[in-house]
């Protein structure tokens, strides 16, 4: 292990970045914080290097399978860097692109790989789709008479995760870097909500910035600091035959996920990696600190089955000898995507931690990542599905980790539909008025923890959702009826997931508005759509603030964006008299919404909801029955609506009334996936899905929700206005339409224009208005992306291989004019 540069006494006094862990993540963040010109790093790990799980590691370096564009450019370019790390250093990786097959075994594994496959060759992956007689050309030993298809990528393979990660910190000792082995993190040092310094066994060391690489060790030591990262080890599985005489090395690697298994040779051997649908969580209570190059006594009963299933891939294995059955510890999290970034609970703490097995095949794209993070203090690609902060602290809770962790490792297997909730771990969050509505017949599913209505079953029925499916689901029906309630008549939606925050103090209104591209601080009962920018002008938060009083206000965001909003909200509250408390759990959010909401809304409240007493925006406490209830005219449909804020202590009287008048305004309950439906048919954005963080305001076109002319300026504003001052952007967020009633858009597929790639859809659902399934797209012009140029071109998507006639447009293609919404 000759990467050490020191030890014990060696130990520094101070640097400005300290990396805890010497895995491949840890080395990789010290090799690229060196490259970018930060070579003052110290790396410390508690043992020797690789010794945690990085050791035991397959090696696969694949590109292909990924639906999303930051892991997708994470593996490219860790790839490429494994490719040419041996010419910089000396140290070879082993990297040998000996090739890659996916292979698609049922008909919705082919749909999944052919969706991906188009994704990928948009992102710059050259995968190919072959028959199964190419398969067995290529893999003779495999069996195939039930190959679908495979997609193949031939400069995929494999590596060494020993000599990668001895590589990479080579070359960050070549570049000054100190890795220091034998000496443990016990701790942090903080000052002012900020973290300062590195407690050790061997003494403290003074930082500027730490960051916790420690694996399945992370959610261990970010405890310490008060950081929490809900990561949890479970056992993880392969085997290495004996000798077989006609296996080559330079046979692709092998995926096979209906049979649980991936295989490649291994020094003769044949090995076979399992991720098997239900796993075994491993040391829940905690990972022993002196746990080092270690196996775990593997399962044979429990694994048997998987076994066998995955041996049947390669007959010839069956008739083989075992020489290794190994089970050694990984790390997996809640969502099965890693935990990123820095830690809401204390400034300049890093973690890059909960690989969820991919650590070795995104290693130098995720180092990359987190380092120029680090040193620029924000992200270049999108983190809104890998930030740390859109996880909670119930999230690891043992029960928690025990029990959803059986899940997610099952899950790198599983078939990725469209929509799929979790099953684990389930209850964790619901509204006051869950009973009630699940008494409606609501299915539910997981929203950041809470309980939330999908959809409802009719006619007193119990909803059955049916299989998953990559074509119309069991609830259309259900679904179709709650969207046009919605375009007809009233619907009642129970939002209450959503983040909630009470902000007051003298200085409120104009922190606000310091932080609001738009102008939050005007009229008392006033809502105000708004985002919250960085300073070079990307997103960081879409959401409404609500002005109550002179000193009063609410701002409310989507489930996924609490921590990060709340986090925003505290860090640019220093020096000023102003205070927000997260009252999400103190109110349910009713959601009345549809042209005949204003006239269920009058019947129960004696405050006129007229269009003159009440007009569009307005924010009021009325009377429904004995509760005092905060009425909002706001709409995320498109329609006439209302959203109530109730005390969460009267939600089921309100409730009960609404649904009793309801009786006579044709009011029907919708669920999340009519509300998505009726806002993708208007285009409104939703962070997260279709805008993240690496967009302009004016890309995402929201510029209209921007005031570059309100006194005081708002972070962001010197790039918004030299953005607007180039003129139309030659990338921009644009609502398609497919002509073609039948296919579905779900997220990922290709958009063409005149037969060249532009762009991908970024979400997208059904428009049971227009007709046919719409989205939201981000295109890439190299021209301006002008109402002419969209008129002009001819448009199609890539649905599953098949290219589909579309339509395009940067206004809603749904009341372009908002005459709806006026009532």
């Amino acid at each position: 292990m000759g990467a050490a540069a020191a030890t014990g006494p060696d130990l520094p006094a101070r640097a400005r970045v300290v990396v805890l862990g010497g895995g491949v993540i840890g080395c990789s963040v010290a090799y690229h914080l060196a490259h970018m010109g930060c070579t003052d790093v110290v790396l410390l790990e508690r043992d020797q290097l690789t010794s945690g799980t990085t050791w035991h590691s397959a090696g696969l370096i694949v590109t292909f399978g990924s639906m999303s564009e930051t892991s997708t450019e994470m593996r490219k370019y860790t790839a490429d860097l494994y490719g040419r790390l041996e010419a910089e250093t000396g140290l070879a990786t082993g990297f040998k692109p000996v090739g890659f097959i996916e292979l698609a075994t049922e008909p919705d594994r082919l749909e999944e790989y052919r969706r991906v496959a188009a994704f990928n060759r948009f992102c710059g992956v050259d995968v190919h789709e072959v028959s199964a007689r190419e398969v067995a050309e290529m893999f003779p030993l495999a069996r195939t008479d039930d190959v679908l298809a495979g997609f193949y990528v031939a400069e995929d393979g494999r590596a060494n995760p020993v000599d990668v990660t001895m590589s990479l910190a080579r070359g960050a000792r070549q570049l000054g870097v100190r890795i220091v082995q034998g000496v443990a993190a016990t701790g942090v040092l903080r000052r002012d909500g900020a973290v300062v310094g590195v407690r050790t066994d061997k003494g403290d060391l003074e930082a500027e910035f730490v960051v916790n690489c420690a694996g399945m060790w992370a959610r261990q030591l970010a405890a310490t600091a008060g950081v929490n990262v809900p990561l949890q080890a479970a056992e993880h599985y392969y085997l290495i035959t004996d000798h077989i005489a006609d296996l080559s090395p330079d046979w692709p690697v092998i995926e096979d996920p209906a049979n649980y298994g991936y295989y490649r040779e291994e020094v003769g051997g044949l090995m076979i990696g399992l991720f098997e649908a239900e796993c075994a969580p491993w040391r829940v209570d905690g990972i022993p600190t002196d746990f080092s190059f270690g196996q775990i006594p593997p399962d044979w009963d429990r694994m048997g089955p998987y076994v066998e299933r995955a041996m049947s891939r390669v007959p010839i294995s069956m008739d083989t000898g075992i020489r290794t059955f190994f089970c050694g510890p990984e790390s997996f999290t809640p969502d099965l995507s890693p935990i990123v970034g820095e830690a809401p609970e204390l400034r300049n703490y890093f973690v890059a931690a909960g690989l969820n097995s991919i650590g070795i095949l995104t290693g130098g794209g995720l180092g990359r990542v987190l380092a120029h993070w680090i040193l620029t203090g924000r992200p270049d690609v999108d983190v809104t599905a890998i930030n740390i902060d859109r996880l909670h602290p119930h999230q690891a809770n043992p029960e928690y980790r025990r029990t959803r962790t059986v899940e997610s490792l099952g899950l790198v297997y599983q078939c990725h539909y469209p929509g799929r909730s979790m099953r684990t771990a389930r209850g964790a969050k619901v509204s006051p008025l869950h009973g009630r509505l699940a008494a409606r017949g609501a299915h539910f599913k997981d929203v950041s923890g809470w309980e939330s209505p999908e959809w409802y079953a009719t006619d007193g029925e119990a909803p059955d959702p049916g299989p998953l499916t990559w074509g119309r689901p069991r609830c259309w029906p259900q679904w179709r009826g709650e969207h046009e309630a919605a375009r007809s008549g009233a619907i009642v939606i129970d939002m209450s997931f959503m983040s909630k925050f009470s902000v007051q103090g003298a200085d409120a209104g104009r922190l606000l508005n310091r932080i609001s591209a738009n102008d939050v601080d005007g009229a008392p009962e006033t809502i105000t759509y708004t985002q919250w920018l960085n300073e070079g002008g990307t997103l960081e938060a879409d959401l409404t603030v609500t002005k109550l009083d002179e000193d009063r206000f609410l701002v409310v965001a989507t489930d996924t964006a609490h921590r990060h909003v709340e986090t925003w909200l505290r860090r640019h509250f220093d020096g000023g008299h102003a205070f927000a408390t997260d009252v999400t759990s103190g109110y349910a959010q009713l959601n009345v919404q549809g042209p005949r909401s204003r006239q269920l809304l009058q019947s129960i409240t004696s405050c006129d909801l007229s269009a003159e007493a009440f007009p569009f925006r307005t924010a009021r406490t009325i009377d429904i029955g004995f509760a005092r209830v905060l009425c909002i005219r706001i709409t995320y449909v498109g329609e006439l609506g209302y959203e109530l804020y109730v005390p969460a202590e009267q939600a089921a009287h309100v409730y009960d009334r609404l649904v009793d008048a309801g009786q006579h305004a044709d009011l029907r309950h919708a669920g999340l996936k009519a509300l998505g439906s009726l806002r993708m048919e208007k285009g409104y954005r939703d962070y997260g899905h279709d805008v993240d963080n690496t967009d302009s305001v004016i890309e995402a076109g929201l510029g209209f929700a921007v005031d570059v002319d309100k006194p005081g300026g708002f972070i962001g504003r010197e790039a918004v206005v030299a953005s607007r001052d180039t003129g139309p952007p030659t990338r921009r967020l644009v609502q398609v339409q497919l002509t073609d009633p039948d296919p579905l858009l779900h997220h990922g597929e290709v958009v063409h224009r005149d037969g060249r790639p532009v762009g991908y859809v970024r979400a997208a659902s059904y428009g049971f208005t227009l007709g046919a399934a719409v989205g939201l797209a981000m295109v890439e012009a190299g021209e301006p992306v002008t109402a002419s140029w969209l008129r002009e071109g001819t448009w199609e998507l890539d649905v599953a291989g098949r290219c589909v006639p579309a339509i395009a447009s940067r206004r809603p293609l749904y009341d372009p004019g908002n005459e709806r919404i006026r009532g």
